[in-house]
């Protein structure tokens, strides 16, 4: 469980100081690591190519990247939000989720009636690493539509995530953390790179 609790403060740190681009790369290599560690200490869960899809509810945090100035920066307050997710799996391999985030709580206003919200509408691969007594460390890149309050309509979003499932039963699972660095590029002078985690819970809806 050492790679796993690495992990976790590793998602604890990220949260407590500023983000930079350079995170998706050491994201990333943070999970591979923690999958080559695993793998020696465990065996995988047998593959299934039975199909499922599990379905559940989040709540988020977000930092918008955004203050109402104009330009990609951070902002001044984090969102807090709720979300919904559905993860279609075919095999041990080919997995699929789809997801949106509606961050309309702990708003800043700009002026009177003028406060900042966003919204994204997610879907892409989800890969899963290993699991190891009900844990599954996973990575995800999902693309498609984003939103907010100070926009006048919609942007393309890649985000880059992962994050840990645990499978409380047969049916539940608990989302412990889910981790996410998204990609706006509003127009060809703005991108905004907004960032935050959530924690859930899915119910399997289809499949064994």
């Amino acid at each position: 469980m050492k790679a796993l609790d690495e992990a976790l403060n590793y998602f604890k740190l990220l949260f407590a100081v500023p983000m930079k681009r350079s995170i998706v790369a050491s994201f990333c290599m943070l999970f591979l690591s923690a999958a080559a560690s695993l793998h020696a200490q465990v065996v995988p869960a047998a593959s299934s190519d039975a199909f499922s899809v599990d379905a559940g509810g989040l709540g988020s945090v977000f930092q918008p990247d955004y203050r109402g100035t104009g330009v990609a920066q951070t902002g001044p307050k984090r969102l807090y939000g709720t979300g919904a997710f559905i993860d279609l799996r075919w095999n041990r391999w080919v997995q699929i989720e789809g997801e949106g985030h509606w961050l309309r709580f702990n708003q800043y206003c700009v002026s009177p009636g003028s406060c900042i919200s966003e919204d994204t509408y997610l879907i892409g691969p989800r890969i899963p690493f290993v699991t190891f007594h009900g844990f599954t460390p996973y990575g995800k890149v999902l693309g498609g539509m984003s939103g907010g309050s100070f926009l006048s309509g919609h942007s393309f979003a890649i985000a880059y995530g992962g994050g840990l499932d645990y499978r409380l039963s047969r049916r539940f699972t608990i989302r412990c953390v889910d981790f996410e660095y998204e990609q706006w590029p509003v127009n060809s002078s703005v991108t905004l790179w907004p960032y935050g985690g959530s924690v859930g819970i899915s119910y399997k809806v289809f499949g064994p």
